[in-house]
């Protein structure tokens, strides 16, 4: 069955952004009030984090499916992802304060870390999961580097403290994989598990 539109279940402006790069018409469903989404996203003792930023990602588009049943909404695919920054296997989550954001900046400085986004889309074709896994190497940050880019309240909100399409685009030395995947939804990926889903785009 051929579907012309897509259920995004994300709040990410980023995602949104790149799902009209590549031409796809897309609702949002987004969780009521009274889901606790964050709650999904806490991590399991000893989860590698490959394994957690796919079980999340899973997770997401299984309580997205029973929001699309609650609404009554019409059939059509559901696209829900999930990033991770990971450095050394330590999972690098959302900042809580500017202070845990500069903490995270401090460690990343200098280093290579792991980017993974996972991405799943449910249909009544069942549910279909991609990974990507990038590496970013920052250069070496200054306090005070780190301190301006904090104020600037870009990193809140965003794993590992930093989005690589704004400012902290000037401490990236190098990335090996996927730049869309690294802002949030790897396209490559995303247009293979589309299609397969059965979306027109």
């Amino acid at each position: 069955m051929l579907h012309d539109v897509l259920y995004l279940a994300s709040q990410s402006p980023r995602r949104r952004e790149l799902l009209t790069q590549l031409g796809v018409s897309y609702q949002l469903l987004l969780p009521d009030d009274d889901e606790d989404a964050e709650a999904l996203e806490a991590v399991l003792p000893g989860e590698t984090p490959d394994d957690y930023v796919q079980r999340v990602c899973a997770l997401k588009a299984e309580a997205a499916l029973r929001r699309r049943e609650r609404r009554a909404l019409p059939d059509a695919p559901i696209l829900t992802s999930d990033t991770t920054v990971c450095l050394d296997g330590r999972i690098l989550g959302k900042p809580q304060h500017a202070d845990d954001a500069a903490a995270m900046l401090a460690a990343l400085s200098g280093t290579t870390h792991r980017v993974l986004t996972a991405v799943t889309v449910a249909s009544t074709l069942g549910a279909h999961h991609a990974l990507s896994i990038s590496e970013v190497s920052f250069r070496a940050m200054r306090e005070d580097e780190i301190a301006r880019y904090v104020a600037s309240g870009e990193p809140l909100g965003k794993a590992g403290a930093y989005g690589i399409q704004g400012r902290a685009a000037e401490f990236v030395q190098r990335i090996a994989g996927s730049y869309s995947g690294i802002m949030g939804l790897p396209l490559f990926e995303t247009a293979a598990l589309l299609r397969q889903a059965g979306l027109r785009f």
